[in-house]
């Protein structure tokens, strides 16, 4: 949950004042109170509620829940309204933003994505429950209200509103989860597949994750970085117990992190997805293909109410976004990489705001909103679907194959692997700049810095001579081999432009590190469409990690993120592998430990073997649909 997207996240928790210009028109239209709303066990939670002066008509109410801050406090204090929230005030909604317990100006104890209790009684709670007590108390006191409610939220504020799908308060409407922390161990945020995402996590903590005693309306300081560098700040930092003395004994979320090494009960008490049952309200999920930090969460939140909730008013849009991208005013471009359209104003204003006017205030006619609305790349187009993955996707093996070669044929070679040596010392970065905080655009990068590197091994097809159309999960499914007890391993999928592509002579505006460089060689570009890591000895099992045997032959499976995303006729498909993806992720030491105990000195080389032979075939299983 990077700092940099805060602002994005701010603004649909309510304070989205950082980046507007002020006007008159919001505190003209409405008034502001602030109210400490009892939850069942006694304590209050800080609400600051926006209402309309019109009193000719009864409002639906907008709520968001968030660990962020309402700010700005005090009655006399209004965001200003810039944006797609505009819609919602135009609209005459009220708006409600809320402080979480333990955060900012609420009473109670704080904590990290707070486990869900399924068996509540008496005045037990959880964040559905404070959901539930506070619509209860909204729809019973605010004047002019008509009794319908909406939740939405992004990233934190998005799991909230998972939980607020949870309450089955009768008068909740319409929910919709925004890039939803989800599983924070498998896919989102600050682990994927075991491994820990070390740079944000610690970008995030350091601020986000000092104790608060009492309410206040002061922010946390950040911490002071000696560089700007981050890949030399935090490879001089050394292994994890010395981050964690960088991180100091106040952070109580951060030793959770580290007692808790392997997906242990503790882990899975902060897994929603068990718990998406009997889902009442209509169901928006929304999140990026590009998203950085919650893409597992969108797809997986989605999925868990599909499953377990048959015939549930539940849809999902996937666009080409990095974290909150859809709700800024620009969504034509990310890094290099352009759409063809301001694809974030479309979703805005086809898709959200007609999905909250039909459910919270009647507006006909009913959106035109399918199953699964989804943005592919490369052709840039929205795809309106009946399911997702579509029905017709089927899977197919792309087999690496010797020399580098990339084929749906399975290779013949009787013995045959590609080798590189991973060295903890000199960790493959995840893009080519150098950079301070953690890039919201690395996810369509250039990945050509990459594959000249001896530590990354390339597969490619041939040009092609047709359109591929990749639309669900991949899966890596390779053949391994390491000298040591445990490696990890970056797979990538990557688009290779044709060598004379170009957009044109066009530029764009150079706003929130999206894009470098408006003459930018594209030609030969390597997109990044998708990567992901996998930590080795989680191989088998999340629950129990086990070590490699050096010099065996191993299987070594794991799913990708879904994909939208089509690669045209004359352009290449490639695959990259490698053993790090530094500072996204922690170094892993390549021996078997607990790399959170882990010394500098066991540190070591390991040297990785992807075999590919008849024997040993490694492949990608890719979603291909017609």
């Amino acid at each position: 949950m990077h700092k940099k997207v805060f602002a994005l996240i701010l603004l649909l928790a309510g304070c989205f004042n950082a980046y507007a210009q002020q006007t008159d028109w919001f505190p003209a239209n409405y008034t502001k109170k602030e109210v400490m709303i009892p939850m069942r066990d006694g304590v209050k939670l800080f609400t600051a509620v926006y209402q309309p002066k019109d009193g000719r008509e009864k409002h639906p109410i907008l709520m968001s829940r968030t660990p962020y801050s309402c700010a700005p406090y005090g009655t006399d204090s209004f965001p200003s309204m810039k944006g797609y929230f505009r819609h919602y005030t135009g609209e005459g909604y009220i708006i409600v933003f809320q402080d979480v317990r333990g955060r900012w100006m609420s009473e109670g104890v704080f904590q990290d994505v707070r486990p869900f209790n399924p068996a509540k009684t008496g005045n037990a709670t959880d964040e559905a429950s404070d959901t539930y007590d506070t619509i209860d108390w909204l729809v019973k006191n605010l004047e002019n209200n008509n009794g319908k409610v909406g939740v939405l939220g992004t990233s934190y504020p998005g799991f909230y509103s998972t939980m607020a799908a949870l309450s089955r308060h009768p008068a909740l409407k319409a929910v919709s989860p925004q890039a939803p922390v989800t599983d924070w161990f498998i896919g989102d945020d600050f682990h994927h597949n075991g491994a820990f995402m070390l740079n944000d996590a610690f970008a995030f903590y350091t601020s986000f994750g000092k104790p608060r005693p009492q309410p206040t309306t002061k922010r946390p300081t950040d911490y002071v970085y000696p560089t700007h560098d981050n890949y030399k700040f935090y490879l001089d930092a050394g292994a994890l117990p010395d981050i964690a003395k960088l991180m100091g004994d106040s952070i109580a979320f951060w030793k959770d992190l580290y007692a808790h090494p392997n997906y242990d009960a503790w882990w899975k008490a902060r897994n929603v997805r068990p718990h998406l049952k009997q889902v009442q309200p209509a169901m928006l999920v929304v999140g990026g293909t590009f998203d950085a930090e919650d893409c597992f969460g969108a797809w997986a939140t989605y999925q868990a109410i599909e499953k377990q909730n048959p015939g549930a008013n539940n849809r999902i849009v996937m666009g080409p976004w990095y974290h909150g991208q859809w709700g800024s005013d620009d969504g034509t471009y990310l890094g290099h990489v352009k759409f063809g359209a301001n694809t974030s104003t479309w979703y805005q204003e086809n898709i959200e705001v007609p999905f909250f006017n039909y459910y919270l205030k009647g507006k006909s006619p009913e959106p035109d909103i399918s199953e699964a609305t989804v943005f592919f790349t490369g052709e840039n187009e929205w795809k309106r679907l009946a399911a997702w993955p579509p029905a017709d996707m089927q899977t197919r093996a792309l087999y690496l194959q010797p020399g580098g070669g990339l084929s749906f044929n399975a290779p013949a070679a009787q013995r045959s692997a590609s080798r590189y040596t991973s060295d903890p010392a000199k960790p493959v970065p995840y893009t080519e700049d150098v950079h301070h905080t953690r890039t919201i655009s690395y996810m369509t990068d250039d990945q050509r810095f990459a594959s000249r590197r001896p530590d990354v091994l390339v597969f490619q097809t041939e040009a092609l001579t047709e359109d591929i159309t990749l639309a669900g999960p991949v899966v890596a499914d390779l053949q391994v081999s390491i000298s040591t007890t445990d490696a990890d391993f970056v797979v990538k999928v990557i688009d290779v432009f044709p060598d004379d592509f170009s957009y044109g002579p066009d530029t764009v505006k150079l706003a929130h590190r999206r894009y470098t460089s408006p003459t930018y060689p594209m030609g030969g570009y390597q997109m990044l469409v998708r990567g992901e890591i996998m930590r080795g000895k989680y191989r088998n099992s999340f629950e129990t990690p086990a070590p490699f045997t050096p010099g065996k032959i191993t299987p070594l499976k794991f799913t990708l993120p879904d994909v939208a995303h089509t690669f045209k006729k004359g352009h290449r498909l490639m695959i990259q592998v490698q053993s790090s993806w530094f500072p996204l992720a922690d170094r892993n030491p390549q021996v078997f430990t607990d790399i959170y105990k882990a010394r500098n000195d066991q540190f070591v080389k390991s040297i990785i073997s992807i075999h590919h032979d008849a024997a040993h075939p490694s492949k990608i299983l890719l979603p291909v649909v017609p």
